[in-house]
């Protein structure tokens, strides 16, 4: 079996999910020292504050607002998404918490995308802040079984990360992809080495899976 199909949320579950994760995220940061906002990630040179500015501002950046963006970064998708949260960065914690909290509720999502990429980055980008922080931060199996079928099938917006050459069973919920050498996990992890973070999805199976399954050390 290739896949297995109804593992897409639908909309109303969806936002839930979306606004719980954000509201938990918004706790999490509230209670953060100076030092841990200034923790790198494992996502580029990106520290706590620029995941953290990052999360809002696919909800709060409206379409005249991305293609200012765009042409300030000379036409790169990818300059422009990292220098925006960068110079969002820079805000003050209280501003950048404010901001999160402020689209708890909303139904946008980032220009050029879908709902579930709203999905897709606030399940991702809480574990590169969590785990940079050495927290557990848990991840509801059903919206990450969504996230790992949306990457997997992810045509536009093009898909960032290569899929692993490897057949990925979860163990804590039925969901299959791919063919090759089995690699077995917590859905959340396999939905951090599907997003090109294979690192953090060891740490996440050996901390927080508490299901069967290691990762291999090469993917």
């Amino acid at each position: 079996m290739d896949g297995v199909t109804g593992v897409v949320l639908d909309e109303d579950r969806c936002w839930q999910v979306v606004d719980r994760e954000r509201a938990s995220l918004a706790e999490l940061l509230e209670g953060l020292s100076a030092e841990e906002w200034d923790t790198p990630t494992g996502c580029g040179d990106w520290r706590v504050r620029e995941v953290a500015a990052h999360v809002s501002a696919g909800a709060r950046f409206g379409y005249g607002t991305v293609l200012r963006e765009l042409l300030r970064a000379r036409g790169s998708v990818d300059r422009m998404i990292h220098d925006t949260a960068v110079r969002e960065g820079r805000l003050p914690a209280e501003q950048i918490v404010a901001h999160l909290r402020s689209i708890i509720g909303s139904r946008r999502w980032a220009p050029g995308t879908t709902r579930r990429e709203a999905l897709l980055d606030i399940l991702v980008h809480g574990q590169d802040i969590a785990l940079a922080l050495g927290r557990t931060r848990a991840m509801p199996p059903e919206a990450a079984r969504d996230a790992c079928e949306r990457v997997w099938t992810m045509r536009f917006p093009p898909r960032p990360w290569p899929l692993p050459r490897a057949r990925l069973v979860a163990t804590d919920i039925e969901w299959t992809r791919g063919t090759g050498e089995e690699v077995q996990g917590p859905v959340a992890a396999l939905l951090l080495l599907l997003t090109g973070r294979p690192d953090a999805a060891r740490v996440w199976c050996e901390r927080d899976g508490g299901q069967e399954g290691r990762l291999p050390e090469k993917l």
